[in-house]
């Protein structure tokens, strides 16, 4: 990616519709985490929130000087194209959405009593998953939440991806089941555990099979590269 070091209007109206999408997700994100609280003392989501916040700004102020038309795509664009994983995302959003109500209710009725220490190494763990998306994000331009084929698409094999074949789903699983310690709650736990890690899984299967079929070399990929998202396990 080479700099743009002159924005033009229209990347200024991306920036300003990225800046928007960003807002609204963590403001709807503070409501449901405050409101179940009952409580703005909820401490917890004030770290977690504002954690994330700052870092997601640092990258996307990264990725726009390098390109504002990559990370405006990536920020703005969200709709699975691919029946099959549309269908998954579907059915275990519904879930993980409820599990979203859990770390502030457990604030309110003193479920979990988890040490502020763990606390801290939880949100640092969920930061760090969270940068290995953004270094994949780097290294691989094609690289999205939804599965999909660019025309000049062509198979990455430098950098994380000499070490696993998605790992950008290694950032994503350590950032989900690390986000209800970070946020103070044993309970939240089974939702986003067994979501994430069913969901990571299931949405792998599938997108191999889309990839072998549809990205010449792919396969051959798979075969020099043996682990998926975890080095020694799978």
């Amino acid at each position: 990616m080479k700099p743009n070091k002159q924005p033009t209007n229209g990347q200024g109206n991306l920036l300003v519709k990225i800046i928007a999408r960003v807002l609204v997700i963590f403001i709807f994100l503070g409501l449901l985490l405050f409101l179940t609280a009952g409580s703005i003392h909820y401490k917890e989501a004030w770290i977690y929130i504002l954690s994330l916040l700052l870092s997601g700004f640092f990258v996307i102020g990264y990725f726009f000087y390098k390109d504002p038309e990559f990370i405006g795509g990536r920020v703005l664009k969200r709709r699975e194209k691919e029946e099959t994983s549309k269908k998954i995302q579907n059915i275990l959003s519904i879930p993980l959405f409820i599990g979203l109500f859990i770390p502030g209710l457990d604030y309110r009725f003193g479920w979990s009593d988890v040490p502020m220490p763990l606390v801290i190494i939880s949100v640092a763990i969920v930061l760090a998953g969270y940068l290995i998306i953004a270094r994949v994000m780097e290294e691989n331009r094609y690289a999205s939440s939804i599965i999909e084929i660019s025309d000049e698409q062509k198979v990455i094999e430098s950098g994380p991806y000499k070490i696993v074949r998605h790992p950008m789903y290694t950032g994503g699983l350590l950032f989900t089941i690390f986000t209800p310690l970070a946020l103070g709650s044993y309970w939240a736990l089974i939702p986003f555990s067994a979501t994430s890690v069913i969901g990571i899984i299931l949405r792998i299967i599938n997108e191999e099979k889309f990839l072998i079929a549809n990205l010449p070399g792919y396969s051959e990929y798979c075969r020099k590269t043996k682990y998926r998202i975890i080095p020694f396990l799978w």
